[in-house]
């Protein structure tokens, strides 16, 4: 092979390598945080079944374009009210697992908890690359809607990515709120500005555009690299995920295993859409409902700065802040995501039944 014929498959493996060296600078600061965590005796999620999501009953929505969307859901098909829940980039819907037992804990007959996993991640089929968008994600879960909540009341709840493609689903349908959307919670998110403060700041590295020129163009390199590419970036995304005194290696196991089994091809088409993501214009529909928007102070992804400017702009919202939570506030301390979203969903139903929406 000539010099000039290696040229394009060279670049290739040094956009590979870049990228590796991108999450590598990111986990000098990740590490040295790790470093100062106290670890603890005993792990209080040791004996958790992150899986059990997946026992709940089964279905397949089948995307406008053919891609196949695994749904689980528990509780009565005819609830009242259907709580959706759009889980973060890399992750799935086992990321909802402590909402899963506590509302149904806590409301009980009057709600049915439908979760999804979004294209490209946990048990859903591959996104093509054209389709990995925050838009398609809010159009994934408008197909969802029509199929199962057909009529019934629908709160919808978003992690991070996952509440950004509700966001973009109330900026391309917005008469879908207020009558079918009765209430929206926005975990860990931003409307826009994710490349401006955080981790989100690496985005805007060159050598991310190498590494998806790379996914593009030689695949097949790509994917005999990812265990290099993944022992890098999972750490970071791991670690990024939670407070600084946050320690279980069982919560640590799930989160790197749910990234870990994102296809290469899924976490880096994604990012472009994640950087340009801007769903400002969804804001005066959501303020057309109750609301919730809820944040770690320790969030190094999407800080909390991001969510205070986000409840800013909602007018009947509501403001969570998690004191000592990373990212994954969610997993990290649940009773809280738990109880605000039980009260959006009061909330929400009063709302509803007195005619204010």
């Amino acid at each position: 092979m000539s010099p000039s014929a290696r040229r394009p498959h060279l670049g290739i493996l040094a956009g590979v390598a870049g990228f590796a060296a991108l999450g590598a600078v990111a986990a000098g600061g990740v590490a040295r945080n790790l470093a100062r965590r106290t670890p603890k005796t005993g792990d209080r999620f040791g004996t958790e079944d992150f899986e059990a999501v997946y026992h709940d009953r089964a279905s397949i929505v089948t995307a406008d374009d053919g891609v196949p969307l695994a749904i689980r859901e528990i509780g009565p098909a005819d609830a009242p009210v259907t709580l959706l829940f759009s889980h973060g980039f890399s992750l799935s819907m086992a990321s909802w697992h402590f909402q899963r037992i506590d509302l149904v804990e806590a409301l009980g007959d009057r709600v049915r908890l439908v979760f999804l996993d979004h294209r490209g991640h946990g048990r859903s089929g591959p996104a093509p690359a054209h389709t990995a968008t925050i838009a398609q994600l809010g159009a994934d879960i408008a197909t969802v809607l029509r199929v199962v909540a057909p009529e019934a009341p629908v709160v919808l709840v978003g992690h991070s990515m996952g509440a950004m493609a509700i966001m973009s689903l109330a900026t391309r349908e917005p008469m879908l709120f207020g009558d079918k959307v009765i209430g929206v919670g926005l975990i860990a998110t931003a409307a826009r500005g994710i490349t401006e403060a955080g981790l989100g700041k690496g985005l805007q590295n060159p050598l991310i555009d190498a590494f998806r020129l790379a996914v593009r163009q030689a695949p097949r390199t790509v994917q005999a690299g990812r265990g290099v590419t993944r022992s890098v970036l999972s750490p970071v995304l791991t670690a990024a995920s939670f407070g600084s005194k946050f320690h279980s290696p069982a919560m640590s196991a799930f989160v790197t295993a749910m990234i870990q089994h994102t296809p290469i091809d899924t976490i880096v088409n994604f990012l472009r859409s994640l950087e340009s993501h801007d769903e400002t214009a969804a804001l005066p529909v959501l303020s057309g409902i109750p609301t919730v928007v809820a944040c770690g102070y320790e969030d190094m992804v999407t800080p909390l700065q991001n969510s205070v400017d986000l409840n800013a702009g909602l007018a009947d919202s509501e403001l969570v802040g998690v004191p000592d939570c990373g990212h994954l506030v969610l997993l990290e301390q649940p009773e809280v995501i738990s109880t605000a979203v039980e009260q959006l969903v009061v909330r929400s139903v009063d709302a509803y039944s007195a005619g204010t929406r």
